[in-house]
């Protein structure tokens, strides 16, 4: 089978927080220096019409293609969402499930959260070689090992790890979308999680990091910038991990809440008033009552 040679990304985002895809999006066509059409499929969560048209409006047709996939047609009749008892939005386990909506002509994409902006050519990840790996990953700077005590892999020595284990941020992820359906990953991510609910605070990270366990490709730091972190050079990617640059409490650098700004108002959202508190703790208890139905079905 010939296989895709696009860019191939994706991302879930819902109404909320598509401003920030709006930022993500337009970073990523404007680093991008060759000819290499930027397909991204996006996993959408209730996204209105119109915030949809804004976003198309955004970006350079010639240069990115805009797929929409509903929330519901991304997820397998024989598996669910696992419950998470966070307050994120419940779209961003999707990316368990990628190979059952990718089309088969692709055998690796990029996996992105919206909560990033990419200062470097996204060819470049794109590029990159994974070997005989499942994915490409950056350690998670705040945990490091399965061992570490907060967010970690709290059972590791039931599971059979060894406490050094290397832990990864899911934020960024380089898949090979091949070994993956091979494999079976999604499902045994998914039972993973089913059968260490208790340990898996942060359920589909828990469940990638030990499924993927020693078969990933440690990226360069670079590609997974902490905003709230300096780095020794300018990041390849800035990820806003805490407090959002579109609320008006953002906690992190001010340097790269002025990056996501220059990206943004390239796009239809220019001139966006970051919002408050009030509609920041709403969304969060609407993230969380839109999970009460995954409870019932554990």
């Amino acid at each position: 089978m010939d296989k895709n040679t696009n860019i191939a990304i994706i991302v879930a985002c819902d109404d909320h927080y598509l401003v920030l895809l709006a930022a993500l999006l337009k970073s990523i066509e404007v680093n991008h220096k060759g000819s290499d059409l930027i397909e991204v499929f996006i996993v959408e969560d209730k996204v209105s019409n119109s915030s949809r048209k804004k976003l198309t409006q955004s970006l350079d047709a010639s240069k990115m293609l805009l797929h929409w996939i509903p929330l519901d047609d991304a997820i397998p009749d024989n598996l669910h969402i696992p419950f998470d008892r966070s307050s994120y939005p419940k779209n961003i386990h999707t990316r368990i499930f990628i190979p059952y909506f990718i089309p088969e002509k692709y055998d690796k994409i990029i996996y992105l959260d919206v909560d990033m902006i990419v200062e470097k050519d996204i060819a470049e990840l794109w590029n990159i070689d994974l070997g005989d790996n499942l994915l490409g990953a950056v350690i998670d700077p705040r945990l490091l090992v399965f061992s570490n005590s907060w967010g970690g892999i709290l059972n590791y020595k039931e599971l059979g790890f060894e406490a050094d284990t290397k832990y990864f941020n899911t934020g960024i992820l380089v898949i090979d979308i091949e070994k993956w359906r091979k494999e079976n990953c999604p499902e045994k991510v998914v039972q993973c999680i089913k059968d260490n609910e208790k340990y898996a605070n942060y359920p589909d990270q828990y469940g990638l990091n030990i499924v993927m366990a020693n078969r990933w490709l440690e990226l360069s730091p670079l590609w997974n910038a902490f905003a709230s972190d300096e780095y020794p050079e300018p990041p390849y990617l800035i990820h806003f991990i805490g407090r959002k640059p579109m609320y008006q409490t953002y906690d992190s650098l001010p340097k790269y809440k002025e990056r996501f700004d220059f990206y943004l108002n390239q796009t239809a959202w220019k001139g966006y008033k970051p919002v408050g508190e009030t509609k920041r703790y709403l969304k969060k208890i609407m993230n969380i009552i839109e999970k009460i139905p995954d409870f019932f079905k554990k």
